[in-house]
């Protein structure tokens, strides 16, 4: 790990804004506060490519309360809703 990204802000990918760009640190869906049980949800997002070091970039926001959001995680660009996007911890 970059000593930037160490000593970057962490915060979940639910509160960044469009044009956010940063580095995946871990995911913690026992905080995300979503309607699926924590194992699932970690496991979807894995298999959609949010993995640890992976560069995550916030595309655009929804015009209702700014959901979801789309982001781009290495060269995809996924939509997906921020309580899910809070279990996504970036630096």
């Amino acid at each position: 790990m970059s000593e930037q990204s160490e000593t970057r802000q962490q915060l979940p990918l639910g509160v960044a804004r469009r044009g956010y760009s940063g580095v995946i640190q871990h995911l913690a869906a026992a905080k995300a506060g979503s309607a699926l049980d924590d194992v699932e949800l970690e496991s979807r997002l894995i298999e959609l490519g949010f993995v640890e070091g992976a560069h995550v970039e916030v595309l655009h926001e929804g015009i209702v309360g700014g959901d979801p959001i789309a982001v781009r995680v290495q060269n995809v660009t996924i939509a997906l809703r921020r309580r899910e996007a809070m279990a996504i911890i970036v630096a």
